[in-house]
């Protein structure tokens, strides 16, 4: 009932920037939270940043300074403005909507959190 669709990836060099785009889609009605995590080979994942619906926003400090989450709540859309990217910032990008109310017209819904596919971000000369 509802997807998160992920953007905007690829390979950049050091110093460079990118822009990921995530959009949920479904019968939504509310979003309290989305944010971005990424995971690199061996690693855990861990929490980049997130925005709220009121638009509070929280970083991890290894990006902070260099990312910009914003959110656009009409559109159900989710923005990360990477800069000045490291090899270190290479890892998979997963888009994160937490708390999603949604209705179907035939009266099913519910509340949940979702996740989306990923995608690849690689800083390298």
């Amino acid at each position: 009932q509802v997807q998160l669709v992920e953007s905007g990836g690829g390979l950049v060099q050091p110093g460079g920037s990118l822009r990921l785009s995530c959009a949920a889609s479904g019968s939504i009605f509310s979003i309290q939270a989305m944010g971005w995590y990424r995971q690199a080979p061996g690693n855990q994942r861990e929490l980049v940043t997130f925005i709220t619906k009121d638009g509070t926003t929280n970083y991890a400090d290894s990006v902070k300074g260099r990312f910009t989450i914003s959110r656009d709540n009409a559109k159900n859309t989710v923005y990360l403005q990477m800069n000045s990217l490291k090899p270190e910032d290479t890892a998979v990008y997963y888009c994160n909507a937490e708390r999603v109310g949604w209705e179907t017209p035939d009266g099913r819904g519910g509340i949940g959190d979702y996740w989306g596919q990923g995608t690849q971000v690689t800083v390298s000369s």
